[in-house]
Protein backbone atom coordinates (compact mmCIF):
# COMPACT_ATOMS: atom_id res chain seq x y z
CA UNK A 1 0.00 0.00 0.00
CA UNK A 2 2.96 2.73 1.23
CA UNK A 3 4.74 1.71 -2.03
CA UNK A 4 1.12 2.69 -4.44
CA UNK A 5 1.35 5.97 -2.33
CA UNK A 6 4.78 6.61 -2.91
CA UNK A 7 5.49 5.20 -7.23
CA UNK A 8 2.37 6.62 -8.04
CA UNK A 9 1.08 9.72 -6.34
CA UNK A 10 -2.38 7.58 -5.34
CA UNK A 11 -3.69 8.78 -1.83
CA UNK A 12 -5.06 6.21 0.44
CA UNK A 13 -7.94 6.17 3.10
CA UNK A 14 -7.40 5.34 5.97
CA UNK A 15 -10.73 4.47 8.37
CA UNK A 16 -10.46 3.57 11.84
CA UNK A 17 -13.03 3.46 15.16
CA UNK A 18 -11.26 6.80 16.10
CA UNK A 19 -11.76 8.19 12.56
CA UNK A 20 -10.15 8.91 9.03
CA UNK A 21 -6.69 9.83 7.73
CA UNK A 22 -5.34 10.24 3.95
CA UNK A 23 -2.16 8.89 3.37
CA UNK A 24 -0.65 10.42 0.28
CA UNK A 25 3.31 10.99 -0.85
CA UNK A 26 6.03 13.23 0.47
CA UNK A 27 5.95 14.69 -3.20
CA UNK A 28 2.34 15.67 -2.92
CA UNK A 29 2.96 16.75 0.71
CA UNK A 30 5.88 19.04 -0.29
CA UNK A 31 3.42 20.37 -3.57
CA UNK A 32 0.30 21.13 -0.91
CA UNK A 33 2.61 22.61 1.23
CA UNK A 34 3.77 25.01 -1.05
CA UNK A 35 0.64 25.65 -2.81
CA UNK A 36 -0.27 26.79 0.73
CA UNK A 37 2.45 29.18 0.86
CA UNK A 38 2.18 31.07 -2.06
CA UNK A 39 -1.46 31.17 -1.45
CA UNK A 40 -1.06 32.67 1.75
CA UNK A 41 1.49 35.37 0.52
CA UNK A 42 -0.26 38.82 -0.98
CA UNK A 43 0.03 39.64 -4.25
CA UNK A 44 2.43 36.19 -5.03
CA UNK A 45 0.21 34.53 -7.45
CA UNK A 46 -0.68 37.62 -9.51
CA UNK A 47 3.29 38.20 -9.68
CA UNK A 48 3.88 34.65 -10.88
CA UNK A 49 1.16 34.72 -13.34
CA UNK A 50 2.04 37.82 -15.00
CA UNK A 51 5.83 36.05 -15.00
CA UNK A 52 4.53 33.47 -17.29
CA UNK A 53 3.08 35.53 -19.67
CA UNK A 54 6.27 37.64 -19.89
CA UNK A 55 8.35 36.89 -22.88
CA UNK A 56 11.67 34.75 -22.45
CA UNK A 57 13.42 37.38 -24.51
CA UNK A 58 12.52 40.10 -21.53
CA UNK A 59 13.76 38.51 -19.08
CA UNK A 60 17.00 38.53 -17.47
CA UNK A 61 19.80 35.36 -18.14
CA UNK A 62 20.21 33.21 -15.27
CA UNK A 63 23.96 33.49 -15.46
CA UNK A 64 23.05 37.38 -14.31
CA UNK A 65 20.97 36.96 -11.67
CA UNK A 66 22.62 37.98 -8.17
CA UNK A 67 20.89 35.42 -5.21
Amino acid sequence: MLEQVIKFNQPVNISTKDGHAVMISEADYRSLIETLYVSSVPGLKEQILAGMKEPLSDSQPADEVTW
